[in-house]
């Protein structure tokens, strides 16, 4: 990169220039190493306002795990931190992480440790992620903590991606089946309502019902959808507040069947974090500490905030988890005969692989559940409503035959 600096000589002469260097702080650094005060430095090279723009972090999990296995690779090569991340900001084609990559470059050139650089980056580097690679620093085994987040992050994706793939076609068939039922009260009922109505027949109760809704439809039906909208935006603000996430996480967790689900997830999510990052040799306070950042649910994360505080106490992990109906009492067991034994983070992983199985065998019973239940209610709803509409009309032909 090009900068175009001002700056002050031994002599106290102002003189103005540019000079080629890789980043801002190594062009600092050369001048003031030729005895100059920099009055003022910046770049030459103007950004246009449309390279500005970034919607999200605009990075995949997926890219972060193929980005961690290069970088384990790379490590186990013997290549030097600032080589790596110079070599791959330059090969990234996602523009959004080949920016952080060259900032991290620029990080570590001006002196930074790799973790520190990372953690400036956290929309795509979590807590977890740069604690995992400060306990790699520390220990000199780089190559082997990226393949563990690498092996990390596919588990968690797999089995999250699993849970919310489960939603999917539930909710595509629910709203397929609404907009029918509008068009059908908003455009056919009212045809069908109209021939009834002028034969003079006798109108059954439950058909009468059906016509009262597709004139609400027709009348009020904008109703809806702004009351929906209106609703949504307040509920949104509501759970963004700190009372709001914490009625949230408990109303996930208390939804019949669905709220096993979860519980599932997040103990899945608690034992694997756990299993890592003391596998990895990080201090199990530090790992407790950073899980409870990750976990996503504010009722485990207070549980493992009040362990933490417990555990600095002098208390053992499973002694402070022991007393929270959350954690089933399985775990808890399992993770004393860890701390007894000295293979917690092996018990951990064996918790972590048997609650995401677990999570999974969960999401596919209750997609097995909801596709004939799903039916049966689809099928009673369009029935009744053919029936309600029908039946009328099956009176009226006989009439008119007899």
């Amino acid at each position: 990169m090009l900068f175009n600096y001002k700056v002050l000589e031994n002599s106290g002469k102002q003189t103005e220039g540019s000079i080629e260097a890789v980043s801002l702080d190594v062009a600092v650094g050369s001048l003031q190493k030729r005895g100059l005060v920099i009055a003022n430095i910046e770049s030459a090279e103007k950004e246009s306002w449309l390279s500005k723009i970034q919607f999200g972090s605009g990075v995949s999990n997926k890219e972060v795990v193929v980005l961690s296995r290069q970088m384990a690779t790379l490590f186990e090569a013997q290549v030097s931190a600032l080589k790596i991340f110079t070599l791959l900001s330059s090969e990234m084609e996602n523009e959004t992480l080949k920016r952080s990559l060259s900032q991290v470059v620029e990080d570590l050139q001006a002196g930074s440790t790799i973790s520190k650089a990372l953690g400036k980056h956290p929309a795509i580097f979590s807590d977890f992620y740069v604690n995992m690679v400060k306990s790699g620093e520390e220990t000199g085994k780089l190559n082997e903590t990226f393949n563990h987040l690498a092996d990390y992050l596919n588990r968690n994706y797999e089995v999250i991606s699993k849970a919310k793939n489960a939603l999917i076609y539930p909710a595509f068939v629910v709203t397929v089946f609404i907009i029918v039922m509008v068009l059908m009260f908003t455009v056919i009922v009212p045809k069908i309502g109209l021939i009834i109505r002028e034969s003079g027949q006798a109108v059954p109760f439950y058909t009468k019902i059906v016509f009262a809704l597709s004139d609400f439809f027709i009348n009020y039906g904008i109703i809806i959808p702004v009351a929906i909208v209106v609703l949504g935006f307040f509920l949104i603000r509501y759970t963004r507040t700190a009372e709001g996430k914490v009625a949230l996480a408990h109303f996930r967790l208390a939804v019949p069947y669905v709220g096993d689900l979860y519980k599932k997830l997040y103990l899945s999510i608690i034992t694997d974090n756990l299993h890592t990052m003391v596998l990895s040799g990080i201090p199990m306070l530090k790992a407790i500490e950073v899980t409870s950042y990750v976990v996503g649910n504010d009722v485990y994360k207070k549980i493992l905030e009040e362990s933490l505080a417990a555990v600095r106490g002098g208390s053992s992990l499973s002694q402070s988890l022991s007393q929270y109906e959350e954690i089933p009492n399985t775990l808890v067991q399992m993770i004393k005969v860890g701390e007894e034994s000295g293979e917690l983070g092996s018990i951990l992983g064996t918790m972590a692989h048997f609650y995401q199985k677990d999570v999974i065998d969960t999401v596919d019973t209750l997609v097995g559940l909801i596709e004939p239940i799903m039916i049966v209610m689809l099928g009673l709803g369009v029935g009744i409503l053919m029936t309600s509409v029908l039946i009328p009309i099956y009176d009226i032909a006989n009439s008119a035959g007899l």
